[in-house]
């Protein structure tokens, strides 16, 4: 599946700054994994996953010992990605259209989730443009969305006054906050994230401190110059892969991955998917033609180095369709012809 993840604001908040490094991160990754055009306002940026360098070495390793050949190489990575929806300002009215407010309101009815990024930083050469503080921010947002669903559900009552429960409504979907501080404040991330969650009402999980600015010069370095620059800020990861993390608990999502000679990949399904459901996101024939499930904890797979040890010791087991999935685990669909 594709998470999709609205992200909305205030004019002059750094929305634009945040989504002009997620293009770049998204200009890197392309490069690396072949994609179709994307649009515009669209990015679509890697779920960031240490596990699928370890299984790519490991799955590398087992085919050179079974086929003996120096010129096999390492089989590529295809990590989860989140796209990104960038709405752009909106402001007091949307709803009504102020602003062109209705048009981008309809870009972001069909996303996951929507995020709010609001104006926690000091620069006063970037002028407010309707912006107070985060809460009232957050608030004014809030606000255009929901009377946005009262028009929508005004126009699809029926003559006896229903409502199809169906309706693309933005209050049905999950939402996350990114406050867009100052640098100096992100080594007091956790203390900000409690402060404002208490303030705005959503939980902690749903915070996420990002400096946009930072993010930006961020995207201009290596991948080793990045390290660098975050150990010297005192945080060991970025704003933008704090915030695919985040979406994906908030939206209760999990990974199941696979490894073997074609491909090391991460796959998004739903906390509590069962095996029979993981196997349709491969591929729907696979949920018609479903066996088994062979699975092992990534822990074991990196232990015992490889599928093969780990079938002759016994820690790679066969499950039937309603295995529940757990976040981590390695799997080999067995497949009917």
């Amino acid at each position: 599946m594709n998470l999709s993840v609205g992200i909305v604001g205030l004019p002059n908040v750094g929305k634009s700054t945040l989504f002009n490094a997620l293009l770049k991160k998204q200009a890197a990754f392309v490069a690396n994994y072949p994609f179709a055009t994307i649009e515009p306002n669209v990015g679509i940026v890697p779920v960031p996953d240490e596990r699928l360098e370890k299984l790519a070495d490991i799955t590398a390793n087992e085919i050179l010992k079974q086929v003996q050949d120096d010129n096999k190489k390492r089989p590529p990575i295809k990590p989860a990605t989140v796209k990104f929806v960038d709405i752009a300002g909106l402001i007091a009215g949307a709803h009504e259209g102020e602003g062109l407010g209705n048009k981008f309101l309809s870009h972001i009815r069909e996303v996951d989730a929507i995020c709010h990024v609001v104006r926690a930083f000091s620069d006063t050469d970037v002028i407010r443009k309707g912006s107070i503080d985060p809460k009232n921010d957050f608030e004014t947002v809030k606000t255009e969305l929901d009377l946005a669903d009262l028009e929508m559900v005004e126009k699809h009552k029926d003559k006896k006054g229903s409502v199809d429960p169906n309706l693309p409504l933005f209050s049905k979907k999950p939402v996350l906050v990114v406050l867009n501080t100052d640098e100096k404040d992100l080594v007091q991330s956790e203390a900000i994230s409690q402060k404002y969650a208490r303030e705005l009402g959503v939980s902690e999980d749903q915070v996420v401190v990002i400096s946009a600015k930072t993010e930006a010069e961020l995207a201009e370095l290596s991948e080793e110059d990045q390290k660098k620059y975050l150990e010297a800020l005192g945080v060991r990861h970025s704003g933008l892969e704090r915030l695919v993390q985040k979406a994906f608990r908030t939206l209760g999502l999990i990974t199941f991955l696979t490894a073997g000679e074609k491909e090391v990949r991460a796959w998004t399904i739903r906390l509590g998917s069962t095996s029979l459901a993981a196997s349709g996101t491969i591929h729907t024939d696979f949920i018609k033609k479903f066996i088994k499930a062979e699975v092992i904890s990534f822990e074991d797979f990196v232990k015992y180095k490889g599928w093969k040890k780990a079938r002759e010791l016994g820690k790679a087991r066969l499950e039937g369709r309603d295995y529940i999935m757990q976040d981590g685990d390695v799997v080999e669909f067995k497949i009917g012809s």
